[in-house]
């Protein structure tokens, strides 16, 4: 059975453009940005406590970690 393809134009209407994503997205941008990671670098910024979970960005909240570490721990 084949996959429907996905339909980005509803999915930014029902969530991404959503005024709380928008905000969560500027500061994960702005988290990157103030740690010092250039652009091209594979590293992310990992949230201790996630922003949708109502954490910061202050410096005690926010690391730098791997890729592939930073996407897998959600998945345990």
């Amino acid at each position: 059975m084949p996959k429907t393809p996905r339909n980005y134009k509803e999915e930014y209407k029902g969530y991404h453009g959503k005024p709380s994503q928008i905000a969560n997205r500027a500061a994960r941008n702005k988290a990157r940005a103030e740690s010092g990671l250039k652009p091209g670098d594979k590293r992310e910024i990992d949230h201790k406590k996630p922003l949708s979970k109502g954490g910061g960005n202050g410096k005690s909240n926010t690391r730098v970690t791997t890729r592939s570490a930073n996407r897998h721990k959600y998945n345990k």
